[in-house]
């Protein structure tokens, strides 16, 4: 395979839209052959997987912690009797990680708390002028689903915590899956005492989030659901909307690299590959302002793939993604507006020139010594962004999302009087009499 086989380059703009810029809609998804049939074998017929996590939420809605754990152990092959992590369990997960892997996860979490906390210094504050205000609280409880099974992903459970921390919710649960003997990832526990996560369950996938929807006699009722997760967690924030909080519904990570001639090959290769081998479905775009420089980048793709441990899931996620040659870098910057990737890196001779004209992007990630992987672990910004160009109407997670507003109207005798009036002219025009009766009563007499 020739490495310009590896990565597709498009020279066409409008082939670039249709083929490497497109995104497929979204649709009912299609399952790998084994786990639709574990489904079906599940409830004893074809299910597609809407309908199953619908079953799914209705069984933890009637039956509690009883649904959850049977549902848990069933896609988790683990078995426990306590729904809930206990600390002991916590400070055994302190002594077998190692002492490099905490200072890590420590500086991860100090790095992001500091990031939020000058965030937070710069958030909406509760006001009153003139009778008006609003008074702008952190939500009471918020639910975090520490995403990873297999892999204990300690960077999203700090990414994904810390804000809700540093925005002062009093209290922060998680919920995780558990290994076959029950037990979770000493360094997912590790990571989310660090990151202030209180109390910790067991509990995965759709069961998890319907359980913080609902509430059962161990997990408690949040006010809103937190954090990235697979299909079936995906499809029960969709539906669990409006009964719950969800901050955002999240697809398969993406990475547009925005490049001029100036960029070092290996280093665009690298930050494409980073993003690529996570999974089959993530899509790595580069725009780049020469072919010769999209050829040379294909070149070191195709030589550090091979040094990859996930090189299939990265060599697939490559095939969807591709190269755009345009005809300058204000056309490049248009189509990564168009785009609005999750992470946009900025790999041109002067980055700085470029940002003031980007204005869709849930991350930009300006020059070589800023690269989207540092985002991931220990800039200080939360890596949970919008995915599939939502970045043209969302933004990363903050310590804004775990905040709420409620107005306040405090006025006095000679505002009602000022005010009440035009109130009651209005109401009458739209027909409603009670409304106008309520403020003409007040004004009878005055």
């Amino acid at each position: 395979m020739t490495a310009t086989q590896t990565l597709r380059i498009v020279e066409d703009i409008e082939v670039a839209r249709a083929t490497v810029l497109k995104r497929e809609p979204l649709s009912e998804p299609v399952l790998a052959e084994p786990v639709q049939r574990g489904i079906d074998e599940l409830w004893g017929e074809h299910v597609a997987p809407a309908d199953h996590v619908r079953r799914i939420i209705d069984a933890v809605r009637t039956e509690g912690d009883a649904a959850v754990r049977r549902f848990s152990q069933r896609f988790d092959g683990s078995a426990y009797d306590t729904i809930e992590v206990t600390g002991d369990e916590i400070a055994l997960a302190f002594e077998q990680v190692s002492p490099e892997d905490l200072e890590a996860v420590q500086f991860a979490a100090h790095r992001v708390r500091r990031y939020h906390e000058m965030q937070l210094e710069h958030a909406p504050t509760s006001f009153s002028e003139r009778g008006m205000g609003m008074v702008v609280r952190p939500l009471f409880r918020a639910g975090i689903y520490m995403t990873g099974s297999e892999a204990a992903l300690p960077s999203s459970v700090i990414h994904t915590a810390v804000p809700g921390v540093v925005a002062g919710v009093e209290q922060v649960i998680g919920v995780t899956a558990a290994r076959a003997d029950g037990t979770v990832n000493p360094l997912k526990l590790v990571a989310a005492h660090v990151a202030g996560v209180q109390r910790i369950f067991r509990a995965s996938g759709a069961q998890a989030i319907a359980a913080l929807a609902f509430g059962t006699e161990s997990i408690p009722r949040v006010d809103k659901i937190y954090g990235p997760g697979g299909i079936f967690v995906t499809i029960a924030k969709q539906q669990l909307f409006g009964r719950v909080g969800i901050d955002a519904i999240y697809g398969p990570t993406e990475t547009l690299v925005l490049a001029d001639a100036s960029a070092a090959p290996d280093l665009c290769a690298a930050d494409l590959l980073a993003q690529a081998e996570h999974d089959v479905l993530a899509t790595p775009v580069l725009i780049t302002t020469s072919r010769a420089h999209a050829e040379a980048v294909a070149e070191q793709v195709e030589a550090q793939l091979a040094t990859l441990e996930r090189e299939s899931i990265a060599r697939a996620a490559i095939a969807r993604g591709g190269a755009v040659v345009v005809a300058d870098l204000e056309q490049g910057i248009l189509l990564a507006n168009e785009f609005a990737p999750e992470h946009l890196c900025v790999l041109t001779e002067d980055p700085g020139a470029v940002l003031p004209r980007i204005r869709n992007a849930g991350g930009v990630f300006l020059g070589e010594s800023s690269p989207e992987v540092l985002g991931d672990y220990t800039a200080g910004p939360s890596h949970v962004m919008p995915t599939g160009g939502s970045a043209r109407f969302a933004s990363p997670l903050s310590v804004l999302d775990f905040l709420k507003v409620t107005s306040v109207i405090n006025l006095t005798a000679e505002d009602l009087d000022r005010l009440g009036p035009f109130a009651a002219r209005l109401a009458r025009a739209e027909g409603l009499t009670g409304h106008a009766r309520s403020i003409e009563r007040r004004l009878e007499g005055r």
